[in-house]
């Protein structure tokens, strides 16, 4: 079966979960994704904990369906390699900080020269330029420029980390469909082009309510406008009898109005987007409601009634959760070295091309000598290369 993106050839040198994730979803769909890593070293991410048998646990789901081989792009050599490969590929996607490609003498100018159809894609923390282009910087860093961490938990007096690292899963998908674009753009036109994306620019795009709401109101807190971030009773959370939780986000006056009619407390419809000391007051009537109850009696009462609700799963109830299940969304490969692993499935669904597992991660340089021997270059040549530190040992 012909996959979606088959005959689509990518280098990817880019490193860590961000970046990972965006060549997973294309190589996944069935892009040709080579990942360019450092002799040695690689993709350092191989090596964070949490670590399986050898290598990061997450790497291991990053890098499904990818080849992996070893270059040093400070190496002259190394660089004439990578120009042949541009030759050849559709698409360079890299995550160095702004200027280090084009001080390698291998930046956009540079390499449509050699490949005028390529589409080279640069994703960084700050973008390319800009008063804080040159900042290090990680996850949570960007979600604070962009607003977002100062609207999260502001009801409770203190900005809130996210469980997960939402800017960096955002740049890999916003990478992915900015890539796509290209390539359509190109099957248009002919040309490649560079394309540049930043954490911080798409968390910006993503804190849209928050700045449609201040734009309305001139209130700073945006986001308490639509009661979407645990400020009013009718979108919170609740703990039950069981010390567990569930979440309910009746936002609808129909769905709110029907879940005070399971509860037996209308009289607290005029609290639905309470805030202040009215949210209090309902709040603490609804806490003593649903701490009558288990979790799981919870969600049998509820079930079928027309009221926007869910349990709040930890890892453990994600895995066995009959509906994940059900999606496919955990799914079993095998790995030469780490054995059965667990992975997450495909969140797209295809009728007719759909998304496979097709290789494991690759071990660091697994396919180095197979491109190098399809550019023409001899086992002379490789072993010269390795003695020289151009590629791996």
């Amino acid at each position: 079966m012909t996959l979606a993106l088959e005959g689509i050839k990518i280098l990817d040198l880019s490193r860590l979960l961000p970046f990972n994730y965006c060549t997973m979803m294309l190589a996944d769909l069935g892009a040709e994704v080579l990942k360019i890593e450092e002799p040695g070293l690689g993709d350092y991410m191989r090596w964070l904990p949490p670590i399986l048998k050898k290598e990061n646990a997450v790497f291991l789901m990053a890098n499904r369906n990818k080849k992996s081989m070893t270059l040093n792009l400070k190496d002259e050599k190394a660089k004439e390699i990578l120009r042949k490969l541009v030759k050849e590929y559709d698409v360079l996607f890299e995550s160095f900080r702004p200027g280090v490609m084009k001080k390698l003498g291998v930046g956009y100018e540079n390499l449509k020269e050699i490949n005028p159809r390529l589409i080279f894609c640069s994703s960084t923390g700050y973008g390319q330029d800009g008063p804080y282009s040159a900042r290090p910087g990680h996850d949570m860093n960007y979600i604070s420029v962009a607003g977002i961490l100062e609207a999260t938990g502001r009801h409770t007096g203190a900005p809130v980390i996210p469980g997960i690292p939402i800017a960096d899963m955002s740049i890999g998908i916003f990478s992915a469909f900015s890539i796509l674009a290209g390539i359509i753009s190109r099957n248009k036109t002919g040309k490649g082009q560079y394309i540049e994306l930043s954490m911080t620019d798409c968390m910006v795009s993503y804190n849209m309510v928050n700045i449609a709401n201040y734009i309305a109101s001139q209130q700073p807190q945006g986001s308490e406008i639509l009661g979407i971030a645990g400020e009013t009773p009718c979108y919170n959370v609740f703990k039950t009898k069981d010390g567990k939780f569930i979440s309910l986000g009746n936002i609808e006056e129909k769905f709110w109005i029907n879940l005070l009619k399971l509860i037996g407390r209308e009289d607290l419809s005029e609290y639905q987007f309470a805030v202040g000391e009215k949210q209090k007051k309902a709040m603490a009537e609804l806490n003593k409601v649903f701490l009558t109850r288990t979790r799981k009696e919870w969600l049998d009462l509820l079930e079928g009634k027309d009221i926007c609700y869910a349990q709040v799963n930890d890892i453990e109830d994600l895995m066995a959760d009959p509906h994940i299940k059900h999606r496919e969304m955990l799914l079993k490969s095998e790995h030469p070295v780490e054995g059965e692993l667990l992975t997450v499935g495909f969140p797209f669904k295809f009728s007719e091309t759909p998304a496979k597992i097709r290789t494991p991660s690759p071990v660091l340089g697994q396919h180095t000598e197979e491109i190098l021997s399809g550019l023409g270059y001899s086992n002379q040549d490789m072993e010269a290369m390795k003695e020289k530190g151009v590629i791996g040992k």
